[in-house]
C-alpha cells in the first residue's frame, strides 16, 4: 500500500467566545488525495496518452473540502476548483465519489445520527437518507501535532464499498468466453480495510471529514486503504456564520436503494461502452 505524506501549511484563526461556548461554530479545510490505479486492460493505447489520461485521473482526485460545523452538526462541501489556462478538461477523469454517492454535500447530525447527502448521478439529483454508521474505534496513546494541535491516534474497521471503473471501461477480448467472463465482473469492489484517524480533543465535538465521526474530538487526518484527508485550517467562530442546513432536494433514498440504482447506471454504461467497441480509446465520456 503506497503512504501518502503530506506536507500542509495548517493555520488556526480564533475569532470570539471559546470552544465551549453552546452557540459555537467553526470551519475547517481539509486536502483529500485518492490514489487510483486505473486498469486500460487490452486497448492498444499509445503509451503518451495512457500517461495523459493518467494524469487527468490523479487531477480529479486531488480535491479540497469545507467542513462547518457546531456541536450537533455539520455540512460538508467540496470546494470548486477554477480551471487554470492551458488546462484541457483536467477534472474530467473518472470520479467515484458519484457512484458510490459520496462526492456531494454531506450533512451529518450527531445528535440524531442520520446523515443526508445531495448528490447528482448522470444527470439526476438524488438525496440520500440513512443512518451514521458507528465505527468502532480503537483508541491508541500515540500522539502528534497537526498544525498547533495536539492529535491522538484511534484506529476502526470498515467495510468499504467502490465503483469498480476499470470493469466498466475495460474491453473485452476476442472470443465469447472472454466476452462472458468480462460481463461477470462486478460493478463494484467491497472489502475490509483499516482506517486510521488523529483527532484532538481541544476542539470537543464528534466531528469530522466525510462520513468520519464519533471520536471525542474533531477528526483533522483520516486515511484509508487509498484515501489520505488531512486539515489545512481551521477557523474557530468566523465572523461570517454558515447557516448548517440539510438539503432537502432531490428524490429521497436510502444508501441501499441509491447503491442498487448506481449498480445498475454502472451496467448501462458498461453495455454502452462495449457496444461502442471501446471507440474513444478508453476515455470516458
Amino acid at each position: 500500500m503506497i503512504k501518502f505524506k503530506w506536507f500542509v501549511a495548517f493555520v488556526i484563526v480564533f475569532v470570539g467566545v471559546p470552544v465551549q461556548a453552546q452557540d459555537f461554530q467553526g470551519k475547517a479545510v481539509y486536502q483529500s488525495k485518492t490514489q487510483v490505479n486505473f486498469d486500460f486492460g487490452n486497448r492498444n493505447i499509445p503509451e503518451d496518452r495512457k500517461k495523459e489520461m493518467m494524469e487527468r485521473i490523479k487531477k480529479a482526485n486531488e480535491k479540497t473540502f469545507v467542513l462547518n460545523f457546531n456541536q450537533t452538526a455539520s455540512i460538508y462541501e467540496e470546494e470548486e476548483k477554477l480551471e487554470q489556462p492551458g488546462e484541457r478538461g483536467s477534472g474530467r477523469g473518472p470520479r467515484f465519489g458519484g457512484m458510490a454517492g459520496t462526492d456531494g454535500d454531506l450533512y451529518k447530525n450527531i445528535k440524531e445520527q442520520r446523515y443526508l447527502i445531495k448528490n447528482e448521478l448522470l444527470g439526476k439529483i438524488f438525496l440520500i437518507d440513512d443512518e451514521l454508521e458507528a465505527l468502532e474505534w480503537k483508541m491508541g496513546s500515540e500522539s502528534k501535532t497537526i498544525g498547533n494541535y495536539t492529535a491522538f491516534k484511534a484506529t476502526a474497521t470498515k467495510t468499504i464499498k467502490r465503483p469498480n471503473m476499470s470493469a466498466v471501461f475495460r474491453r473485452p477480448g476476442r472470443g465469447e468466453e472472454k466476452e462472458e467472463e468480462a460481463k461477470k465482473e462486478d460493478e463494484f469492489t467491497i472489502k475490509e480495510v483499516e482506517v486510521v484517524a488523529w483527532y484532538t480533543p481541544e476542539i470537543p465535538i464528534n466531528q469530522g471529514p466525510g462520513l468520519y465521526w464519533g471520536l471525542p474530538g474533531l477528526i483533522l487526518a483520516v486515511n484509508d486503504d487509498i484515501t489520505t484527508i488531512v486539515c489545512s485550517e481551521i477557523t474557530m467562530n468566523p465572523s461570517e456564520k454558515i447557516e448548517i442546513k440539510a438539503p432537502s432536494k432531490g428524490k429521497k433514498v436510502t444508501q441501499e436503494e441509491y447503491d442498487e440504482i448506481s449498480q445498475e447506471k454502472m451496467k448501462e454504461m458498461r453495455e454502452n461502452f462495449r457496444n461502442r467497441g471501446g471507440r474513444n480509446g478508453g476515455r470516458p465520456n
